[in-house]
C-alpha cells in the first residue's frame, strides 16, 4: 500500500493490485468508498481502478486486431463478456512517489497486446488522475482506456452532466442502438438503476455526496464518454470517464460515437480526470 496526500487529500494505492485505489477522501471525509483491508478491489464495489487496454464489456471476449482476433477470458459469466480490459488484473511498478504525487508503471506482454503504461496521481488544489498507454507491440492495435470510480452515496446525492445521446442495451448490456439524452440531473429518481453509456458528453460532471460537492472533469481521450452505474440500493455511484463505447470494437456502427483508438507502434493515448472540491 502506498499513500500520498496534499491540498487536503489523502489517497491510497495498491500498485500490486493493478494500480487500485483502496481510499480517497477530502478534508477527513470520504470521497470513494473505501475498500475493506484485504479485500479484492476486482471483486468489490469500493475504491477505483483504471481500466485497459479496453473499458466496459466486449462480447464473446472477441476482439479484432489486425493479426486476426484474440478471445479474452469472459470474467462477467453470465453475460458472456469480457469486462475492464486486462491491466486491473497485473502489478505496476512505482516509478516515483513523494508527499502529494505517485507515478506507477505498467509493462504487459500479453498477445496480442503489448503495452508500457504510465498512471500519474497528483493532489494538490484538486485530484487530479493521468493515464498514458503507448503501443510497443503490433501495428494498428486497438486500444481504449478509462477510470472506474466507486463514490460514496449519502442520503441526498446528486448526479448532473450534460450529453446528447444514452446507448440502448440488450439483456448482455451489449450496446443495440443509440437514443437522445440531454444528460442526466437529480438525485435517487434521476440515477438509481443506471448502468449506462452516454455519448457527446461535455466533460463535466457534478457530484454531491451529501453536504460535499466536487466537480469531475474528463481530460484527453476521456473527455467524450461517460459511463454512470448506480446500482439501486447499493451504496456507490460511478461516474466513469472512458474512451469509448463498450464493444465498439464489434460494433463499428458505433464508431462515430466513440471509438477505441488503433495506435501504431510506439503511438500513445492519454486520458484524465480531475476532482475540483466545490464551495
Amino acid at each position: 500500500m502506498l499513500g500520498i496526500e496534499g491540498g487536503g487529500w489523502r489517497a491510497t494505492l495498491l500498485p500490486s493490485r493493478g494500480g487500485a485505489l483502496a481510499s480517497l477522501s477530502h478534508a477527513g471525509s470520504d470521497v470513494l468508498l473505501p475498500l475493506p483491508e484485504g479485500a479484492d478491489p476486482n471483486d468489490t464495489w469500493a475504491g477505483a481502478f483504471v481500466m485497459l487496454p479496453w473499458t466496459n464489456r466486449i462480447d464473446e471476449g472477441r476482439l479484432p486486431h489486425p493479426g486476426g482476433v484474440a478471445r479474452f477470458p469472459c470474467n462477467r459469466v453470465a453475460e458472456r463478456t469480457a469486462l475492464h480490459g486486462l491491466s486491473r488484473e497485473h502489478g505496476w511498478e512505482v516509478e516515483d512517489a513523494s508527499a502529494g504525487r505517485a507515478v506507477l508503471v505498467q509493462r504487459l506482454d500479453l498477445a496480442p497486446f503489448r503495452y508500457v503504461a504510465r498512471l500519474e496521481v497528483r493532489l494538490g488544489e484538486a485530484f487530479s488522475l493521468v493515464l498514458t498507454v503507448t503501443n510497443d507491440g503490433a501495428e494498428g492495435m486497438p486500444f481504449g482506456t478509462g477510470w472506474h470510480p466507486f463514490f460514496v452515496r449519502p442520503e441526498g446525492t446528486r448526479l448532473a452532466f450534460r450529453a446528447t445521446g444514452a446507448i440502448e442495451r440488450d439483456a448482455r448490456n451489449l450496446p443495440v442502438g443509440l437514443a437522445p439524452s440531454a444528460g442526466l440531473e437529480g438525485g435517487e429518481e434521476a440515477f438509481a438503476g443506471q448502468d449506462t453509456h452516454f455519448t457527446g458528453w461535455d466533460g463535466t460532471v457534478r457530484l454531491d455526496l451529501g453536504a460535499r460537492a466536487f466537480a469531475l472533469r474528463g481530460e484527453g481521450a476521456w473527455s467524450r464518454n461517460l459511463q454512470v452505474f448506480a446500482p439501486r440500493g447499493a451504496g456507490v455511484i460511478c461516474a466513469e470517464p472512458v474512451s469509448h463505447v463498450p464493444d465498439v470494437v464489434n460494433r463499428p456502427a458505433f464508431a462515430p460515437l466513440g471509438d477505441m483508438r488503433r495506435l501504431a507502434r510506439g503511438a500513445a493515448i492519454t486520458g484524465g480526470v480531475a476532482l475540483l472540491p466545490l464551495v
